[in-house]
């Protein structure tokens, strides 16, 4: 727990300057590489051992995010958000089938690798189009899936009590569900005036910060579903206390698409 908060603390005011006060491309890039440091750990949960094979994947799918960049800005960003968001939709019947593709097949490790596209490159997209709104949109994203996981385990330390998914994440509580919502809708209200939202669209905001959250549970349990068909407990051990670049990420991976989608779809 200490080397969590100690990274956490560390991390943090660095992420947060990143996202305020560089310019895009810079900013972009390092997004990137936070991205595929996640597609890294991903390529070796769904069974890809070799380097080479995996250092291939990550160029590929680098120089797709250089093209959208270069050739896609900004027509193409929002339908790759809207692939991503539509995916996670997908992923809900997934976690119902906890062992659906477990099998270590060629066919089974294609299905993920298509899987891992659609969790790195419209997050990156959704990234993209939050932050050229405003960069306290794209601030306010991290901010909701940070609120969400802090309020999440505290309210599950407290109150205990029936498990939200046991079969796929024991540690996960309905209290610690119910007390994630009550955070996100606690930051939404203080962040409301930072993001121009109106008294009007106030509702809005809360409605829609409210199904990012939701999604953001969704992207923690799916990648805990694929950790635990690969028979590991983190994805890597990049950040003391933290595990691999994918455990830092796994709920921006959902949240993110879905809160740009929703944004632009209601005009906030």
């Amino acid at each position: 727990m200490r080397q969590r908060v100690i990274t956490a603390l560390v991390l943090a005011p660095a992420v947060v300057a990143g996202i305020l006060l560089l310019p895009p491309g810079p900013l972009m890039a390092l997004v990137a590489a936070a991205l595929l440091a996640g597609l890294w750990e991903w390529t070796r949960l769904i069974g890809f051992t070799a380097p080479v094979a995996r250092a291939l994947i990550l160029l590929a799918h680098a120089a797709a995010m250089a093209w959208l960049a270069r050739f896609g800005w900004s027509a193409l960003f929002p339908w790759v958000a809207l692939a991503g968001t539509l995916w996670w939709l997908c992923a809900l019947a997934w976690l119902r089938q906890p062992t659906l593709a477990k099998a270590a097949t060629p066919g089974n490790r294609a299905l993920k690798l298509m899987i891992g596209t659609l969790l790195v490159v419209p997050t990156w997209c959704a990234f993209a189009l939050l932050h050229a709104d405003a960069p306290i949109w794209a601030l306010y994203a991290l901010l909701l899936v940070w609120a969400a996981d802090t309020f999440a385990f505290f309210a599950g330390r407290r109150f205990g009590g029936r498990k939200l998914a046991p079969a796929i994440s024991p540690g996960k509580t309905w209290a610690g569900f119910w007390g994630g919502l009550f955070g996100v809708l606690v930051l939404a209200l203080a962040m409301a005036p930072l993001l121009s939202v109106s008294l009007r669209e106030l509702p809005l905001l809360l409605a829609v910060s409210l199904i990012a959250s939701l999604a953001s549970v969704l992207g923690d349990l799916f990648e805990s579903v694929i950790k635990r068909q690969a028979g590991v407990k983190d994805s890597g051990r990049l950040l003391p206390g933290h595990g691999g670049a994918l455990d830092r990420i796994d709920s921006l991976l959902a949240a993110l698409p879905v809160l740009a989608i929703l944004k632009a779809w209601f005009g906030l």
